[in-house]
């Protein structure tokens, strides 16, 4: 059998260029990128785009809402990285440890929306826990995130690590009128009826993020508290290849967080902290946004995809 083509369209962005170096070396397929002079030929990226068996669109929402739309072959298949399609008729939504069928949806799918970062995060917490009853689905969800400053893309990163920059802030809050574009994202895959507040921030260092959810007990239904909500996450990503709990005794020890902790991989590490005598609860993720929150994600996605066509 021919090996699967995969046309990376946009890969001297900050996810195009992390997703080719995860793929470098692979024999399980083969790798359609473009020369530097035919990047923005119309025409020559139409015919790359409808040649291959799997695109994978790492471009900023605009373009890739046009790189789908040019897709004419049937046989295609799309991964979409950008934000275009993450809530969108007819994509599924590539969080492979959503819920117990999302693997084989994403395994079978003709189009699917990579996940953004931050929403990784607070969906892998929330989603769950909804679902279970344990959070009401309305609510007053606040997520917070701290992310490398790789979040911004390629621009961010050129302006971070120019030679000539002065020192920055250790620390760039933004999305102050709160309207980001991940939240719609956020509220529909959480299973929120209400609209989250969220707030992100940018770090000085490269990559990786810590994002968290506050919880106050008097507001969740009767019984749910911390073992509950830890059990509940526990079982639902129980076997999960990527995705990790944290031991309640092993939370307990905790007195800080690292957002490069995960950095380089493509895990997940959920956590429960709390404190019983004040009814709070902290639920906590940390991963990689060049990682589980973007790149890792879409190969793993890619990954499911060519094990279906196999």
């Amino acid at each position: 059998m021919t090996q699967p083509l995969v046309f990376i369209d946009g890969d001297q962005g900050t996810t195009g260029l992390q997703i080719h170096e995860r793929l470098h070396g692979r024999t399980d397929l083969r790798l359609l990128t473009l020369p530097a002079a035919e990047r923005k030929d119309p025409q020559r990226r139409s015919q790359a785009i409808n040649s291959c068996d799997i695109a994978i669109l790492c471009l900023p929402d605009e373009p890739a809402r046009q790189a789908a739309a040019s897709v004419v072959n049937p046989q295609v298949r799309v991964i979409d990285a950008s934000s275009a399609h993450r809530t969108a008729p007819g994509w599924v939504y590539g969080f492979p440890e959503m819920n117990a069928g999302q693997a084989g949806l994403i395994a079978q799918a003709r189009r699917v929306s990579n996940p953004g970062c931050y929403p990784t995060g607070a969906v892998a917490l929330l989603g769950p826990l909804v679902r279970a009853g344990l959070v009401p689905a309305d609510y007053p969800v606040v997520v917070h995130a701290v992310s490398g400053y790789s979040g911004g893309g390629r621009a961010a990163v050129d302006a971070y690590e120019a030679a000539d920059r002065g020192a920055g802030p250790a620390l760039q809050l933004y999305g102050l009128g709160l309207a980001h574009k991940h939240t719609p994202e956020i509220e529909r895959h959480a299973g929120l009826t209400q609209r989250p507040v969220f707030v992100p921030a940018y770090g000085a260092y490269r990559q990786g993020i810590v994002l968290t959810v506050p919880l106050q007990l008097r507001l969740l239904p009767p019984g749910a508290d911390m073992r509950r909500l830890h059990a509940c996450l526990q079982q639902h990503y129980e076997g999960a290849a990527h995705v990790q709990v944290v031991p309640p005794q092993d939370a307990a020890a905790h007195t800080h967080l690292d957002p490069q902790a995960l950095n380089g991989t493509n895990d997940l590490r959920l956590a429960v902290y709390g404190n019983a005598e004040h009814g709070q609860v902290l639920l906590t993720a940390v991963f990689d946004n060049l990682g589980k929150g973007a790149s890792g994600a879409a190969v793993q996605n890619l990954d499911l995809m060519l094990a279906a066509i196999r």
